[in-house]
């Protein structure tokens, strides 16, 4: 499986080479730190890289500096992974590093709507007359 192993190798180069922000994120986040949700570093879904993705609520969490604005790759990477069902959220790199507290707020109440979310989808109907 030549394409997997080169996939492996580019998320293992793309977690060596964490900005100070991604870092400091995963701090908070790895080993199912954060409330029991399971991340993943750099998780490939298709053709790109996620910086951090929680699979089971379907979530993308994007750690951007300044050189992101407007980025065109990056509108390109968002429309593939929402076509794919995941949402993705954005926070950049100084928002990470100086509010922290706020951006893990902001966190905890996107993936108690996402987990709302998939479980009223994947409920399944009462069979005609019960309920």
């Amino acid at each position: 499986m030549p394409h997997h192993r080169n996939s492996t190798v580019k998320a293992r180069t793309f977690r060596q080479n964490q900005t100070d922000a991604e870092l400091a994120f995963w701090h908070e986040v790895k080993a199912k730190r954060f409330h029991g949700y399971k991340f993943r570093r750099q998780h490939p879904v298709g053709p790109f890289y996620a910086d951090f993705a929680c699979i089971e609520h379907m979530l993308v969490v994007e750690i951007d500096g300044g050189q992101h604005a407007e980025n065109k790759k990056d509108a390109e990477r968002t429309a593939y992974l929402e076509s794919k069902g995941f949402e993705v959220i954005r926070f950049w790199n100084n928002d990470v590093l100086s509010n922290m507290e706020g951006m893990l707020h902001t966190l905890s109440l996107t993936l108690s709507r996402r987990e709302r979310e998939l479980n009223s989808t994947h409920q399944s109907p009462l069979p005609l007359g019960e309920g």
